[in-house]
């Protein structure tokens, strides 16, 4: 079945981040006829029609967010909506849910039952991390999991039945009254605050035990606490091992309330960020915070804020209702999107108003769909239709307007951002996974050891009963001994796992976590941002990380477009020539740049040829666009475009000395700054761009009365119109193409002609036919643009930068060289995606790109085979595979994620360094993400900074979230937030490496430690005929992990250092340790458990052949008991556990030096202290009179340091061996730096360049299309001629349509960016005196 996503219908040059606003469900016939969403067909909303929707296997482990719920890319033609979602009747009328009857409690609860995933409903997929297809009709799965767990909700819900409407129940349509909280709140519709958070009172303890029992570790100290507390069983206390999990399980508690504390800081932040909310009884609006608003309220947002609930547009100040929103937090998408109110609610500018307007708006229930809305407004007795054009969204910013009134619709966790976020997930990392297998496996281990003891033990009783009368076992049970003996052992021999090691790796975490945030090497200094850990757990990931799934915009680059260069006439100018870049010949062709200054005298000579080519060319700049200027109150314009290209490039035009100062609705004016002259530019007719036409022209009238053709497009296009016979710049501009490609610049090229009157009139007749045309108005306006745009004249280029936030080059190069594969997600055409590449040196000029940019499945199948094919017949090999880079677009990823073709898919993608994906959505993110993660065992990191990468955030095993320009919900929902690209390289290659090797070795050593002292019991067994006996006192034992070897693996896991982070930087191919698991395998852990294997025996036996002869003696000539040999073990095992830690130490501190010798130091102090004192109170009772036969024997201090030194002869041995003839990278590393060795590697870094500028502009000859910038929205051309900058906004600030009366007004009047400032009365002041245009003579 194909998916109607990527029809083959589909334009090849549309983005696949569409807008808001795509037309209204069923009305794309009309879609030509509204002008690109400026006027909406008023026609009832409510058709019978069907959503196409995005064909996926849901068989396959796929859990999907940003779910669409009609595919706004698909075929326009199949566009068909059942989704009945406003509860419509067959005759079309509205049900009142109202009207349904109120079902019962058991009713509504098995409704309800039903409703939910996994029950009662059969379905191929279920998650409750990512939202389904069905969410609309449904219900969200996201809100429906919140809700089965959320036991307040529950309690509220069906024992009070409180906060949920009836309409919600029955899945009707909600009702919402404008400016009636009264009526509103008796709905039970949510308010307006959000949370982020992992926990709340009711679910802390469920989720918190959940996380922690599913560490087998806890589990396994559950249980056996539980058989303590079983009479006559337990060999030790029964307190000792609960007691230590309460601590165990309240210091992992306190770490999660203090991260979850963080998060709710974070959100209240954003709570109570104010607006402006309309008090009916104040009769104005008043200041109120985020929080405070509540569905059906009455808002105003003003320009540049942004919106804090889903809200129906009612007005704004622009002309018809109309206002720009910036999405970019939402999809993406730079652009600015156009939503415009209805007519029969742009009327109510004036606030005073409102008061007045009572209405009620019937709206579909809360949803995850982006791209669609239906309601229905009515308002005085008049039923106005609702649609997507109407609805902003939260999350997205005002833009280019000064004020909307709105409505709310959805609030707080019912916002359709919200709905598209998932709940906080609960991440695992690889290393306690790894940590759980093997825990598994030593539970195997205790069994196998457990069942050796306690048949032991039956033997024993059984051959030798005769001898052991005294114990009289006579009618002992064998059966019922043996699962006694086998509880007992299990207790004993329990602390092969140690109780201590998780409370151990949260508090290492914790503190590693607090070192992250306060490096002042990822401090963002520009918006004072430091970076945040919000899950502290996943640390030790940073260091293993293979993938790297990046967005582009906002995150690798600044959203700032800036001006950087022009080819005029065959002469490049730029402000700042770079250094060895100044101007010259080479084959006849003036390469190299001239400065603007030299632009400016070339242009005011009048005997200079190209003087009039210059002029020509910043008239184009200035004049041909869809821009709106906007004069500031300090008398400077800022340029309102809905692409920041356009901005970029008419500011170019005015620092250049042609300064765009008027629109009107027929006409633009430019103001020539050398000569203060002010020239009138009659607008006749625009020709809008498309992806398609890759071009924008626009005919105007000159002062001298002539007609001129004005277009600029990509340089495909341009250069296929242009004049044969007369063309004399095309080669010297194609080549300054090549130089800005290889730079990674936007470009646009800039072309024009003269029309003479009769051209012109017969053209415009045919325009005017296809303009008014009812059938495929938008193809015959095409067809009609291209009898114009013919035998141009090319004036030049013009070359944009899409300015990269600092370091991202630096940072990536660095990535990739510490094995790190890159790919980048984002939404831009395909040469500009590639640009972009090349500038951030994702792409390398001797890379080789494997481009898949097909329109059909079979198409896509059969290039993926192709390449594979290719691979396989030459052998690719390692060196090959850092040469290869995979571009691949929307439409053929559509079909490469489809279940048969993903193989041969990442199969590809595997096999190149780099891969970029472009005009992929947010939903293709997210999926790439998780069939990377399912396909392959690597762990990956998502990065991006917009609400539209959160799903993709979500779904990595790391999620890092930039605090950019496109809003903090990336940062809010990701694991990590920095306020840089550039901090990822210090992030990963630093704290990262060192996070996961300080982890490992705590972990291993924890484990370690605790088999060197307990294996001891195991041996005892042998000698003490299989009695359970314990070798040392219990509470003793309680306090091995407690108190004598706590702190190395802390200390280890906090501070120590296995290479500097100079080195490590210098070095990124030490990276690769965590990549590889060189710190930390099965094959490693195993190796450190036999290693305590062999230490606890040779303390065991040793011991034996010190003790067996009874030659320990006390002053008076006593021998030693029981317990002074217990002691001994117990001494001699502390001391080698600390040299162990001695030896694995890298970097010794006053820390260091506190935890191991201070360790030890402590033990031999603390134990006479505590055996003296502590037997008289009735603890230890074992320990009277044990000091005496221990410190003051000399087989005691000998046996400790003699069978130390033996047991670690042999790690000594063996560290020596590794380092002296098999050593890793690392070590060598690590001798750099013991003995400040320098590395004088020759620096060819400007030979590189040049061989890379050669390489690449081969390259970019071979492949024609360079990236071009410009907008590529619709309808422009209606809305422009709305515009008249001359007229004076009205008292409320309002502007009129100015195309009714295009030349009705001739008043220039400059308007303050905000001509109604507070006065602090709560009252709007106005100054009604008109002021002189600051540029008019």
């Amino acid at each position: 079945m194909v998916n109607p996503l990527l029809s083959k219908n589909l334009d090849e040059e549309s983005l696949f981040d569409v807008d808001f606003f795509d037309e209204e469900p069923g009305s794309h016939n009309q879609r030509h006829q509204t002008g690109g969403g400026v006027e909406t067909n008023s026609t009832s909303a409510h058709h019978n029609l069907d959503l196409t929707q995005e064909i996926v296997d849901f068989s396959r482990d796929d859990s999907i967010e940003n779910d669409l719920v009609n595919d706004p890319f698909g075929n326009e033609n199949s566009l068909d909506w059942s989704s009945n979602r406003l509860g419509l009747t067959r005759e079309g009328g509205i049900t009142d849910a109202r009207m349904q009857g109120n079902p019962g409690f058991f009713s509504r609860l098995m409704s309800r039952m039903r409703g939910t995933p996994g029950i009662a409903k059969k379905k191929d997929y279920q998650s409750f991390e990512m939202t389904d297809y069905d969410a609309v009709q449904n219900g969200d799965n996201y809100e429906t999991s919140r809700k089965r767990f959320n036991i307040k909700y529950l309690f509220n819900h069906y024992i009070l039945r409180k906060g949920g409407s009836a309409d919600s129940d029955m899945g009707g349509p909600r009702i919402i009254y404008m400016n009636d909280r009264a009526t509103n709140s008796s709905q039970g519709y949510g308010d307006n605050h959000i949370s982020t958070t992992k926990y709340n009172a009711a679910t802390f303890l469920p989720k918190f035990f959940f996380q922690e029992f599913s560490k087998y570790a806890n589990l396994f100290f559950l249980f056996t606490s539980c058989i303590q507390q079983v009479p006559h069983v337990s060999p030790t206390n029964r307190y000792t091992t609960v007691g230590t999990l309460l601590v165990v399980l309240i210091v992992s508690a306190i770490k999660e309330c203090v991260e979850d504390i963080k998060r709710v800081s974070s959100d209240n932040e954003l709570n109570n960020s104010k607006t402006e909310i309309y008090s009916e009884v104040e009769g104005n609006f008043i200041l109120r915070r985020w929080i405070d608003i509540r569905v059906g309220d009455v808002i105003k947002v003003k320009s540049e804020e942004a919106i804090p609930a889903d809200l129906i547009v009612l007005s704004s100040s622009e002309p018809e209702g109309l206002c720009y929103i910036e999405t970019a937090n939402l999809d993406g998408e730079t652009n600015l999107k156009i939503k415009q109110a209805k007519p029969e609610t742009c009327r109510f500018i004036d606030y005073r108003a409102l008061k007045d307007v009572h209405g009620k708006v019937l709206s579909e229930q809360p949803n995850s769909s982006l791209y669609t809305y239906e309601g229905t407004m009515s308002l005085n007795g008049q039923e106005i239709p609702l649609t997507p054009d109407q609805m902003i969204l939260r999350g997205a910013t005002l833009r280019n307007t000064s004020w909307i009134f709105g409505m709310v619709i959805f609030t707080g966790h019912e916002t359709k951002l919200m709905r598209n976020a998932t709940a906080t997930p609960i991440k695992r990392t690889a290393v306690e996974r790894i940590i759980n297998l093997q825990i598994a496996a030593l539970f195997g281990v205790l069994i196998i050891l457990s069942l050796i003891s306690s048949i032991g033990n039956v033997i024993m009783s059984t051959a030798g009963a005769k001898n052991l009368s005294y114990l009289y076992l006579e009618g002992t049970n064998k059966v019922g001994l043996f699962f006694k003996d086998l509880l007992t052992f299990w207790i004993l021999f329990s602390n092969l796992v140690p109780i201590s090691l998780f409370v151990t790796v949260e508090l290492i975490k914790y503190y590693q976590a607090f070192m992250i945030s306060s490096d002042l090497d990822l401090y963002y200094e520009a918006t004072d941002t430091p970076t945040v850990v919000r899950t502290s757990s996943l640390v030790e990931e940073l260091g293993q990380i293979e993938y790297l799934f990046s967005d582009k915009t906002g995150t690798l680059t600044r959203n700032i477009m800036e001006f950087k260069s022009c080819s005029i006439a065959g002469r490049c100018y730029i402000e700042k020539i770079p250094e060895d870049k100044g101007a010259n010949m080479e084959d006849g062709v003036e390469v190299g740049y001239r400065n603007f200054e030299e632009l400016q005298r070339n242009l005011n000579d009048p005997t200079n040829d190209e003087s009039v080519i210059i002029e020509d060319f910043l008239i184009l700049l200035s004049a041909c666009h869809t821009v709106i200027p906007e004069f500031k109150s300090d008398g400077s314009i800022k340029y309102q475009a809905a692409s920041p290209d356009e901005g970029a490039l008419v500011q170019g035009g005015a620092d250049l000395g042609y300064k765009f100062i008027i629109r009107k609705p027929n006409s633009v004016t430019i103001l020539i700054e050398e000569t203060g002259e002010e020239q009138v530019y009659q607008l006749l007719n625009i020709c809008e761009f498309n992806s398609t036409r890759k071009r924008m022209s626009a005919i105007f009238r000159f002062p001298d009365g002539g007609i001129k053709l004005l277009c600029k497009g990509a340089d495909t296009v341009i250069m296929e119109r242009l004049d044969k016979e007369y063309n004399p710049y095309t080669e010297a501009t194609l080549r300054h193409l090549e130089d800005y490609a290889s730079d990674g610049l936007r470009t646009l090229c800039l072309a024009m002609r003269d029309i003479s009157e009769e051209e012109y009139s017969e053209w415009s007749k045919i325009h005017n036919i296809a303009a008014t045309s009812m059938d495929n108005r938008g193809e015959k306006l095409d067809d009609a643009a291209e009898l114009i745009e013919k035998d141009l004249f090319l004036l030049g280029a013009t070359a944009i930068e899409d300015k990269l936030q600092d370091g991202v080059p630096e940072a990536i190069k660095t990535l990739q060289e510490a094995g790190i594969k890159i790919w980048v997600l984002t939404g831009d055409r395909q040469e500009t995606a590639i640009n972009i590449g090349m500038s951030c040196r994702l792409l390398s000029e001797d890379m080789n790109l494997l481009i898949i940019n097909e329109n059909s499945r079979e198409g896509t199948k059969e290039n993926m085979i192709e390449k594979i094919s290719a691979f396989h017949k030459h052998q690719i090999s390692e060196q090959d595979i850092n040469t290869l880079a995979l571009v691949i677009d929307g439409v053929s990823l559509g079909f490469a994620l489809e279940p048969d073709l993903e193989d041969h898919f990442l199969e590809i993608a595997k096999m190149c360094k780099a891969v970029i994906c472009c005009r992929v959505s947010p939903l293709q993110k997210a999926l790439v993400v998780k069939m990377v993660k399912r396909k392959t065992s690597c762990l990956l990191m998502a990065i991006g900074d917009g609400a539209n990468d959160v799903s993709m955030i979500q779904a990595a095993h790391v999620g890092v979230g930039i605090s950019g320009m496109e809003g903090m919900q990336a940062a809010r929902s990701a694991d990590f937030a920095i306020g840089q690209f550039k901090f990822l390289k210090k992030l990963l290659l630093v704290h990262g490496a060192w996070s996961y090797q300080r982890i490992s070795v705590a972990i291993l050593y924890s484990f370690y430690k605790n088999i060197a002292l307990y294996m001891t019991q195991f041996w005892y067994v042998f000698a003490n005929a299989f009695s359970g006996q314990s070798i040392m006192e219990s509470w003793t034992l309680t306090f091995y992990n407690l108190f004598f070897t706590v702190l190395p693996p802390f200390v280890i896991g906090v501070f120590d250092q296995f290479v500097s982070s100079r080195l490590l930087e210098r070095y990124p191919q030490l990276y690769k340790l965590g990549q590889t698991g060189q710190f930390f395998s099965v094959k490693i852990f195993w190796g450190w458990i036999i290693n305590g294997f062999y230490h606890s025996g040779v303390t065991f036996i040793g011991s034996v052949l010190f003790y067996r002869y009874g030659i320990a003696l006390n002053k008076n000539g006593e021998i030693a008991d029981h317990w002074s040999w217990g002691v001994s073990i117990y001494t001699t095992s502390i001391l080698i556990v600390l040299g162990k830690a001695a030896l694995i130490t890298n970097q010794w501190t006053k820390f260091t030096l506190l935890a191991i010798p201070g360790s030890f130091v402590f033990w031999i102090v603390f134990f006479p202290i505590y055996a003296s004192i502590f037997p008289h109170a009735n603890i230890s009772r074992e320990y009277y009179g044990v000091v005496s036969h221990t410190y003051s024997s000399a087989t005691f201090w000998l046996m400790v340091l003699v069978l130390s030194t033996f047991a670690l002869i042999r790690d000594f041995v063996w560290k020596y061996y590794r380092r002296m003839y098999v050593p890793q990278p690392y070590h060598v590393v690590q001798e750099m730096q013991k003995f400040n060795i320098t590395d004088n590697r020759p620096h060819v870094q400007q030979f590189q360049s040049a061989i890379r500028k050669v390489r690449q502009v081969q390259r970019m000859k071979k492949q024609r299309g360079f990236a071009f910038s410009q907008s590529e929205e619709g309808g422009q051309e209606k809305i422009i001629r709305m515009y008249d900058t001359t007229q004076k906004r009205g008292i409320y600030g309002e502007l009129q349509d100015a195309s009714a009366d295009p030349f009705g007004d001739e008043n220039y009047v400059n308007i303050s960016s905000d001509p109604f400032p507070d006065d602090g009365s709560g009252q709007i002041a106005f100054d009604s005196v008109q002021q002189d245009n600051p540029f008019r003579s």
